[in-house]
């Protein structure tokens, strides 16, 4: 009987624990985000709350103004003017930074001020030991009133909580003036009742024609609403004019108290911003939505579960996660309303419209992580594009907010369509989407009629013109995969021949790229370090660095510098070579290896070129160098410009050990994973699991693979393998070996 007592306590206790534990959250791995990281040298990073892919990033925004601001924020910066509920992360290029709350004590003051007069402006000091950063949630100490600001969001609300000091007169200043690099044209706020203010900024600057409407909803009675034109106070509860602004003073109390903001904005209408509001957070419970925040932003970090060997590399995987997540953000409305390139309101409930496509940067990795980690998106990403291309007549090259910014080169949107539709996804119509990637090449802007006409862009007829033309070479090489699947034979010959546009610019007897004149004159003079910033042939780059953006036809460049001996000399040659890259270079050219530059774009597939010619072992040398030496957990702990998640998607895709050299031919070639193991969540339930035996700092080169327990020699991953779930084993050793060395298992630029 005793032995039965014990045994049934066993059993009750052994049930308790186990649902217990089912009970338990899933491990936090935001613990693991550090938005610190790419704050400093030039990452540009955003710093604040917001949620995967949402419209609002509410963040602190520094005084100061400049290239290494273009997020609003800096390390080494310890002013804040205000709390701004839209920012940038990455950009090489500053812009929004709208509708800025500011809490306050004492007598009202409208005017931002200046370091050199801080007296007389509204900006406080703060310490950056006094900021608590998280995903979801900000929060800070104003040093000059006292004010704890605690910051939270939801897709298209900013939640703020401030918390003002016993006995002091507590104000918000509403500046409708201030952005990040752009300037307000014209702006509105009212008082609507005594917890309601709406308003909207419009504004021009990187984007030239932007608007946001706002509805603020207070948890407090409003005391006192006044409106300035600049620091004239004016009659009335409402105001429109470019100088905007407005102070809300509360009643005074005699005890710390508490002040609550939800601020609902939207491109569309006041009206749609307070349904934002009531749909996303109905309620007050601040504490409630920061839970909401850092539980969505689980989920999205969930979709890839790693297993390393130290703390550091938890943090770096998972920061660089956390920054391809901030865009493209959300840009419509709970009811579907969108404001269109075409300056119309536009509604659609059939899927989310978005913005901030950085697609000269995203096109070489980031969209396709996507197309890995976020299914579920990727049609959302493709359908805005096909909208943006109704609207304006071509795909978008750099958007932002509704405005075609027509920023960097080549049409990089085509082989992001392109790319989604080869790796089977729905949700879009397919002949649209060739309707539009074939039309946008099709037509004579940004030098394309000279390659329709020519062949090559002539370096007199358009600055840029070498880049321009590598990547319209990438852009229709794709748009011929995607006619060749849908059995359009007369354009997969006429773009295929297109994609050959690239022999034009290569010089055989420099064995360069470089710009042209005519189809037998070279642009002189020239030098292969030389980089003259937008001025020049190239886009923040040289030739040295260029000469590699073929990754669609690498054997075809392989030929061009004479075979592989050739191919692998002038390839071991970049990363060793110095020169000079002139006064006039760009400083997006950062993270140098000889002239191989990690910290831009161009260069992101050129490790993975060795795999190609059969020395896969210095691929290995390169990438693991570059995780440990670009990538740091320190503020300047990003080597370039995060470029809208860019740099760290190349970070997520290299740490699980392989990387798209071709962006639109769905295979990954392989690198040197520095994880022990990987679990990437799938849609349906399935998982594709990374396992790396042996691994060590030591051992980075790959001695053997297997993919669902039989033995695998490619070096490569197809797309249709890892989307189908299953399991890949890497075995790691400490010497170069000859897996993927065979000519039949190097990858290829077109696979049968």
């Amino acid at each position: 009987m005793k032995n039965k007592f014990i045994l049934l306590i066993t059993l009750i206790s052994a049930t308790l624990n186990a649902s217990a534990q089912k009970k338990q959250p899933a491990q936090s791995l935001t613990r693991y985000v550090d938005q610190y990281i790419g704050t400093g040298f030039h990452g540009h990073v955003f710093v604040g709350a917001n949620v995967p892919f949402g419209a609002v990033q509410l963040g602190p925004t520094n005084i100061s103004k400049g290239w290494d601001w273009c997020s609003g924020y800096h390390i080494s910066d310890s002013t804040i003017i205000g709390f701004q509920h839209t920012h940038l992360s990455g950009t090489g290029i500053g812009d929004l930074g709208d509708i800025s709350f500011m809490p306050t004590t004492g007598p009202v003051i409208v005017n931002k001020g200046t370091l050199a007069e801080s007296s007389k402006g509204y900006f406080s000091l703060f310490s950056h030991k006094d900021e608590v950063v998280k995903p979801g949630y900000y929060s800070v100490k104003l040093k000059r009133y006292d004010i704890k600001a605690e910051l939270t969001a939801s897709t298209r609300v900013g939640f703020h909580q401030y918390t003002f000091p016993a006995g002091q007169q507590a104000n918000i200043i509403v500046d409708l003036t201030e952005g990040i690099a752009d300037k307000t044209t014209d702006a509105y706020v009212k008082q609507v009742d005594k917890y309601t203010i709406e308003g909207y900024r419009y504004s021009r600057g990187w984007a030239a024609a932007q608007r946001i409407y706002f509805t603020a909803v207070f948890s407090k009675p409003i005391a006192k609403f006044a409106v300035y034109d600049s620091t004239a106070l004016k009659q009335g509860v409402s105001l429109t004019g470019e100088n905007t602004k407005a102070a809300i003073t509360f009643a005074d109390s005699k005890t710390t108290e508490k002040v609550l903001i939800k601020v609902g904005i939207s491109p569309v209408s006041t009206a749609n911003a307070l349904q934002n509001i009531k749909a996303e957070i109905p309620g007050w419970d601040f504490n409630k939505v920061a839970a909401n925040a850092d539980m969505a932003w689980n989920k999205e970090l969930g979709r890839i579960t790693i297993k390393a060997d130290s703390l550091s590399q938890l943090k770096k995987f998972y920061t660089a996660l956390f920054h391809t997540m901030i865009a493209p953000s959300t840009f419509n409305d709970v009811n579907g309303e969108y404001w269109g390139t075409d300056k119309q309101v536009h509604k659609d409930v059939s899927f989310k419209n978005l913005t901030t496509f950085s697609l000269w940067d995203t096109y070489r990795s980031a969209n396709p992580l996507y197309t890995i980690i976020e299914p579920d998106k990727v049609p959302d990403m493709v359908n805005t594009m096909l909208n943006i291309y109704k609207q304006q007549g071509r795909l978008p090259v750099w958007h932002l907010m509704a405005n075609e910014t027509n920023t960097m080169v080549g049409n990089s949107a085509v082989p992001v369509i392109v790319d989604a539709y080869l790796k089977g996804f729905k949700g879009f119509d397919a002949k649209l989407a060739y309707e539009a990637v074939k039309a946008t090449q099709m037509q004579d802007l940004r030098g394309l009629k000279y390659v329709k006409k020519e062949g090559f862009i002539p370096a007199d007829s358009s600055r840029e013109s070498v880049a321009m033309g590598l990547e319209y070479s990438i852009n229709d090489w794709s748009i011929a995969q995607m006619a060749k699947k849908l059995g359009k034979t007369e354009d997969y010959k006429y773009f295929s021949d297109r994609a050959k546009n690239y022999q034009w610019y290569f010089d055989k007897e420099t064995r360069f790229m470089r710009g042209k004149i005519t189809a037998d004159t070279w642009r002189t003079p020239f030098s292969p370090f030389e980089s003259r910033h937008e001025k020049d042939d190239y886009t923040e780059g040289n030739a040295w660095q260029y000469t590699w953006l073929v990754p669609h036809d690498v054997e075809g460049l392989m030929t061009l510098l004479g075979g592989e001996k050739p191919f692998i000399k002038k390839l071991d040659s970049l990363f060793t070579v110095s020169g000079d890259l002139g006064a006039e270079h760009s400083p997006d050219i950062s993270g140098l290896i000889g002239q191989y530059a990690h910290g831009n774009e161009p260069s992101h597939h050129i490790t993975y070129l060795y795999a190609y010619a059969g020395q896969p072992w210095k691929t290995a040398d390169k990438v693991r160098y570059i995780l440990n030496n670009f990538y740091t957990t320190k503020a300047d702990g990003i080597i370039g410009n995060e470029d809208v998640g860019q740099m760290s998607a190349w970070y997520v895709l290299s740490t699980l050990g392989f990387y798209p050299v071709n962006p639109a031919n769905g295979t990954y070639v392989f690198g040197s994973p520095s994880i022990n193991n990987a679990v990437i969540k799938l849609p349906s339930g399935k998982a594709f699991t990374v396992t790396v035996k042996n691994n060590s700092p030591k051992n980075k080169y790959i001695s053997s693979i297997t993919l669902n327990g039989k033995a695998y020699s490619k070096n490569y991953l197809k797309h249709a393998d890892l989307a189908a779930g299953g399991s890949l084993v890497i075995t790691m050793t400490d010497k170069p070996g000859s897996f993927g060395t065979a000519v039949a298992d190097r990858p290829k630029s077109v696979l049968n």
